[in-house]
């Protein structure tokens, strides 16, 4: 059914991406697909990478250690933006193109007022994708 589980991932989040990432690695190791790990990084450096490129190297380790934790097969892809607050939105909708996704499995927030004002990446990327996405609490 599925083939490319795309999973947005913050690095400097990614201990409150534990449901996501295991409802993700579940659903790879079912269907026989491959978890592709997506993260958005700045141009300057960061408290995570000094360079996109350094960044890349991180998420694909990652990327590898969710492989052997969760024994699924597992890629990578790093994107970097002038400001992933502005871009994060359609930087991965693009991943989700380039990547060849057909699922997004991502974490979500528990709404709140600031909703109102500020739609949430999630609901987003469901809105926009032309593939499945499943937000996680």
């Amino acid at each position: 059914m599925f083939e490319r589980i795309m999973v947005p991932v913050d690095l400097g989040h990614a201990e409150k991406l534990e449901k996501a990432l295991l409802c993700a690695a579940d659903l790879a190791a079912h269907y026989g697909a491959t978890a592709v790990y997506v993260g958005v990084t700045t141009e300057q450096p960061s408290s995570i990478a000094r360079t996109p490129a350094e960044y890349g190297e991180k998420l694909a380790a990652f990327a590898a250690e969710q492989g052997e934790l969760r024994g699924i097969a597992t890629d990578s892809k790093a994107y970097a933006s002038h400001d992933p607050s502005i871009d994060l939105d359609p930087t991965l909708l693009k991943a989700v193109k380039e990547t060849g996704a057909d699922l997004v499995v991502m974490a979500s927030h528990i709404p709140n007022v600031a909703d109102r004002f500020w739609p949430a990446n999630g609901g987003s990327i469901a809105t926009h994708a032309d593939v499945s996405v499943m937000l996680v609490r």
